[in-house]
């Protein structure tokens, strides 16, 4: 039986050192001194708030069943609320912007993705941005996966009739109104009090696919609720929604998850088992931001910043064999995210249990220098294409514009996926910011098919019409000619010194993609670092 005797603040106000930290959450009072040694964020991510009322705090970082989980012996009782101060009484969420809603540009004055960037590192609290804007080390991959989309030049047709364009798709048989889906991205109630729910609600109402973080701040349940049921645009079935999967030291957690997940009225429909951070990137930016007051300091150690403190208790053994673990607790078809290279690309794609694969670096905050997503598809496109037809392939990090989109469609790509977007877009605005970032990446799109000259995202699939043999690929015989093979529905042309082009036994769609400046980055893997070191062209 939970204790009944109300405790008043004055009393929870006396706690506050490492040998006994009190902290009320939501009305009840809770001694988490045990908790000091063993929390992932460090002592200090507890004491910063010891003796308060630490709710708003608590709740931008983590679900509501979050409480459930502590040990029954830390909760004290309920705290006597007639001796907190009337500021207690009337708690409100932890504030996520930095400006009054004032001072927030209007909506329609963000005309691209790089707007909502800016407004969102002036709106968003210290933490908050650091948190979402960090990278690993010296930032080398999160800059990659931007600029690499300059290199790769869209190549225009005329004489086509783009009166009508349609940018509908279907990712693993669902619909979808873009070639684009929102990626997981953990904690979004640091950006907005309705968090997770509010980007759900925005993705409904434009057809976009939603994957959820498995470190969401919000129940997997909650999110659920704020689906779309009843738009034409998704069915029956309602709004589709992904859950991202980390698995647990403690597999019963997962185990959990995906039980819930994969209850018929969930909405869940598909499963992204993440692999691309088995261990956390150093990420200096958000360390710093959650460094304490010097008074603080325990010992000289400061704990971690938000990433690591979620990546508490993710499996670091995870294995191929753990896919036969991930298919006994659910149905739901499963799509590996983080693949860097074509040989784990091949690997998943003979796979049965794997439907679709998400290349990835983790938005560059785990390894420093991997190569970015669409380098690995070219990477896959030379030396194993028949996985684009075998598979369903995403790009994820770095997308910005529309343009990007359709680059990494022409390239064998099904969708792609944005995440940060969807975080600073939220920041300030909610549910009508991200609906306004995802119309305008809409608009984008729109816009580069009908330039480049043609009528729908059908007719830029690259993914389709790949044989075993990756016939229209590579000239294994005459690479020292030219480069990559773009293939166009009348022929091949080579991309390198000089161009030809030949009509007979070409299958394939077209590619409106020169390639031309990216070719050398198709690195051969050193054989005497065992294929970890990739030798760059001097090209670059």
């Amino acid at each position: 039986m939970a204790p009944t005797r109300k405790i008043s603040a004055t009393e929870v106000a006396k706690h506050t050192s490492p040998n006994s930290c009190w902290v009320i959450l939501h009305s009840n009072v809770y001694d988490v001194t045990p908790l000091l040694t063993t929390h992932p964020g460090g002592p200090t991510a507890i004491l910063t708030h010891a003796g308060t009322d630490a709710s708003a705090i608590f709740d931008s970082l983590h679900p509501s069943d979050t409480l459930s989980e502590l040990p029954p012996q830390c909760l004290l009782g309920p705290v006597d609320k007639s001796t907190l101060p009337s500021s207690a009484l009337d708690r409100k969420p932890a504030p996520t912007s930095t400006l009054p809603a004032s001072s927030l540009p209007p909506l329609s004055h963000q005309l691209n993705l790089d707007n909502f960037e800016k407004t969102a590192e002036k709106v968003l609290s210290e933490k908050a941005w650091a948190y979402y804007s960090s990278s690993a080390n010296d930032g080398e991959t999160l800059r990659l996966n931007r600029e690499i989309y300059r290199s790769i030049l869209l190549r225009q047709r005329v004489f086509r009739d783009v009166s009508a364009v349609d940018t509908g798709t279907t990712l693993l048989g669902q619909r979808s109104s873009l070639p684009v889906f929102i990626s997981p991205a953990a904690a979004a109630r640091l950006a907005h009090p309705d968090g997770e729910a509010a980007i759900c609600r925005a993705a409904g109402k434009e057809g976009v696919i939603q994957c959820v973080s498995n470190n969401a701040s919000m129940t997997v349940e909650e999110i659920s609720a704020a689906r779309d049921t009843s738009s034409s645009i998704w069915g029956a079935g309602g709004q589709n929604l992904w859950w991202q999967l980390y698995l647990q030291v403690d597999r019963s957690k997962s185990a959990a998850f995906l039980h819930r997940i994969s209850q018929p009225s969930s909405g869940y429909t598909a499963v992204i088992l993440t692999l691309d951070a088995p261990w956390p990137g150093k990420r200096e930016a958000d360390e710093r931001a959650s460094l304490p007051p010097p008074e603080l300091e325990m010992g000289g150690s400061a704990g971690a910043g938000v990433g690591k403190q979620l990546f508490a208790g993710t499996e670091s053994s995870i294995t191929w064999q753990d896919l036969e673990w991930v298919r006994e607790h659910t149905h739901l078809p499963i799509i590996l995210k983080g693949i860097q290279t074509h040989q784990d690309a091949a690997i998943a794609a003979r796979n049965p249990l794997v439907k679709g694969i998400m290349l990835s670096n983790h938005g560059g905050r785990a390894l420093d220098t991997a190569p970015p997503a669409v380098l690995v598809l070219l990477e896959i496109r030379k030396h194993c294409p028949w996985v684009l037809q075998k598979i369903e392939v995403y790009v994820d990090g770095g997308i910005r514009r529309g343009a990007d989109v359709v680059k990494c469609l022409a390239l064998g790509a099904r969708a792609v996926g944005i995440g940060r977007p969807a975080l600073y877009s939220l920041a300030g605005y909610g549910e009508e910011g991200v609906r306004r970032m995802l119309q305008i990446l809409r608009d984008e799109v729109e816009t580069a098919l009908r330039l480049v000259g043609v009528g729908g995202v059908e007719d830029v699939e690259g993914w389709k019409g790949w044989g075993e043999d990756g016939e229209g690929v590579w000239d294994h015989e005459k690479k020292k000619e030219g480069g990559m093979k773009v293939k166009v529905r009348e022929g091949v042309e080579r991309i390198g010194e000089g161009s030809t082009r030949n009509g007979e036994g070409v299958r394939g769609r077209v590619e409106y993609v020169n390639t031309r400046r990216v070719d050398s980055w198709i690195w051969e893997a050193e054989e005497r670092s065992g294929g970890i070191i990739q030798r760059v062209s001097s090209k670059l």
